[in-house]
């Protein structure tokens, strides 16, 4: 007896094949992110209270993208990666400009070098694939 392939719900594309990739790599990058974090303010905070910070406001925009596009909750997913975005670019645009506010590095100074600038590409990517997985309304 041989299974019928249903057709994908289109809300259900966003988690599947390479959505699965993104939301694991978004999840490395919460996890490690909420752990640096941790550690900086717990240990150096009064060094640089801005970046460590910043760093966990990167780790939960991080921890929510993940479970937004792990539970296809699309526009909560296209908001946080919006957020990571527009974080990225600010951080990183100031971090270069104005280095002595930035003593300390955050996930985002430099649009991500310490990250191999994964930091400012994964939105991109992460906004695209949201875009490539869009529902479709039907056609009459």
């Amino acid at each position: 007896m041989s299974q019928s392939s249903a057709p994908t719900p289109p809300g259900d594309r966003m988690s599947r094949g390479f959505g699965r990739v993104l939301i694991i790599v978004y999840g490395v990058f919460g996890v490690s992110a909420t752990a640096r974090a941790s550690y900086q303010i717990v240990r150096d905070f009064g060094e640089a209270p801005v970046a460590f910070s910043l760093s966990a406001f990167a780790a939960v925009v991080y921890l929510v993208a993940t479970v937004a596009l792990a539970r296809n909750a699309r526009r909560v997913a296209t908001a946080a990666v919006l957020v990571e975005l527009v974080g990225v670019l600010v951080v990183g645009s100031l971090s270069l400009a104005a280095p002595d506010a930035f003593p300390r590095e955050t996930v985002w100074s430099g649009f991500g070098r310490g990250y191999g600038l994964v930091p400012l590409v994964l939105p991109v990517v992460g906004l695209w694939w949201l875009w490539h997985t869009r529902p479709h309304p039907a056609r009459s």
